[in-house]
């Protein structure tokens, strides 16, 4: 953004001093150019007034001479013709006489007004001695041009240094202009990114800075105050819940042990029942911890081996297969992907998920885990060649108790989605060629190479689903 800022504002004001500074420049060289041949012309003409006297009334060269030697000291050339374009007097100097004197001289004597040429440095005035359409003579003045050269240069020196002291200027007050605004801005997106990846103490910094800004500032610390407090809240409950649930649970199974132990056929069968529906009421309260947990993660990405962490977790779920009479591979020879996630979820993802197939496949079926890259994703498949699922419960599994079809809590696939997406991934069921059904997993790679995957404590359980 600074950048950007200095830049705009540095074309925006070279375009404005070529706009203003050049074409200044160029009438004042104009008006310098005019003010010089008109200050040369006016010499001229004195010359002309004093040979007048002496050409035309036939007095004494006094005057004429005393202007020549005028035009001498002042350092110009002058030469004064007769009608007949013969040379009557001049300075020490040469250059109002020669060829180059010739070709004016001629047009004044005959009633014209040449173009003063220029020849070696040196300007050249031609006036009528007299009446202009029957003059008794002609002047020529030759004056140096370095005068003026000297005034121009001066001029267009002066206009560039002033455009450069402008975009000087402008170089310091874009840079300062554009500190000011994304310095603070630059604090806030740190900070935002802070508070996403976890930090909910996390505060802006309402310091210097356009209003605007501040007022971003202030209105972000205020809704990170309100998240923080939304999720201690719900952190909160979480614990609650799990204290006053597990809890009586656990006391009640107890007691229903203690009273099976001694009761008679029938009524045994029916605390055996009583003792599974209350399993069953235990699973379902932490597959639902689980999901309120997976729900208000907010990872730290870490760099995870992708390829070892699959290999890892079927070779951890192989003897489950086998006692099941499953066939569980991991596909060898991919490449070695480094995927960014939170520590711990690829784990209880491939958990998840194998857990779910294991209980699909009937025997004699297999579960297959594959990986590859798939531009800037890593692509992670788990296959099985189970009953599969019908489109209408595809459309609802990963979300709470969606799919009608599920045998466990129905709460497994909504735990994978959530913590594929939290980490920038995503998460969608296919069906697999022949029958079954493949979840495929994209995940964002890990921006640098890295070679260790980030490990942690598995904070969710394992939850069944198909």
């Amino acid at each position: 953004m600074s950048r950007r800022v200095t830049w705009t504002l540095l074309v925006l004001t070279s375009v404005l001093l070529v706009l203003a500074v050049v074409p200044l420049a160029v009438m004042m060289t104009a008006r310098e150019r005019v003010a010089y041949r008109d200050s040369q012309r006016a010499a001229t003409r004195v010359i002309a007034a004093a040979a007048e006297e002496h050409l035309s009334d036939h007095k004494p060269a006094v005057a004429m001479r005393r202007e020549l030697n005028a035009a001498a000291r002042a350092g110009d050339c002058a030469a004064v013709y007769d009608a007949s374009a013969r040379l009557v007097a001049s300075t020490p100097c040469t250059a109002a006489q020669g060829e180059e004197a010739r070709e004016p001289v001629a047009g004044v004597l005959a009633g014209h007004e040449p173009e003063p040429p220029e020849n070696e440095g040196r300007l050249l005035a031609a006036e009528p001695v007299g009446e202009v359409r029957r003059p008794a003579g002609a002047v020529v003045l030759a004056r140096s041009a370095q005068p003026l050269d000297a005034r121009i240069a001066a001029i267009w020196g002066w206009s560039a240094a002033i455009g450069v002291a402008g975009l000087a200027a402008t170089v310091l007050l874009s840079v300062r202009l554009a500190h000011w605004v994304s310095r603070p801005l630059s604090r806030l997106d740190a900070s935002a990114r802070r508070l996403g990846e976890g930090a909910l103490d996390e505060r802006a910094d309402v310091g210097p800075g356009p209003p605007e800004v501040r007022r971003l500032s202030a209105t972000f610390n205020t809704m990170a105050a309100r998240t923080e407090a939304l999720v201690h809240g719900h952190r909160a409950v979480i614990a609650d819940v799990s204290h006053q649930l597990r809890t009586p649970l656990a006391a009640l199974r107890l007691r229903l042990d203690v009273l099976a132990a001694g009761a008679e056929a029938g009524t045994a069968a029916e605390l055996a029942g009583a003792q599974e529906e209350i399993a069953r009421l235990s699973r379902l309260v932490d597959g639902m911890l689980a999901v309120a947990r997976a729900e208000q993660a907010t990872p730290r990405p870490t760099a995870v081996r992708v390829d070892e962490v699959a290999a890892e977790r079927v070779a951890a779920w192989s003897p489950v297969a086998e006692e099941r009479g499953l066939r569980l591979t991991c596909v060898p020879g991919g490449p070695e992907l480094t995927a960014a996630l939170g520590a711990g979820h690829l784990e209880q993802i491939l958990d998840n998920l194998i857990a779910n197939a294991v209980d699909a496949v009937p025997e004699g079926g297999s579960i297959t885990v594959d990986h590859r890259a798939a531009g800037a994703l890593a692509r992670l498949r788990v296959r099985d060649d189970g009953p599969g699922m019908s489109a209408q419960a595809k459309a609802v599994a990963f979300r709470r108790f969606g799919n009608p079809e599920a045998r466990g809590t129905g709460l497994g696939l909504a735990i994978v989605h959530r913590l594929a997406t939290v980490n920038g991934g995503t998460a969608r069921l296919e069906d697999t060629p022949g029958g079954g059904l493949t979840v495929v997993l994209d995940l964002p790679l890990w921006p640098a190479a890295g070679h260790g995957r980030g490990g942690g404590p598995r904070s969710l359980p394992v939850l069944r689903e198909t």
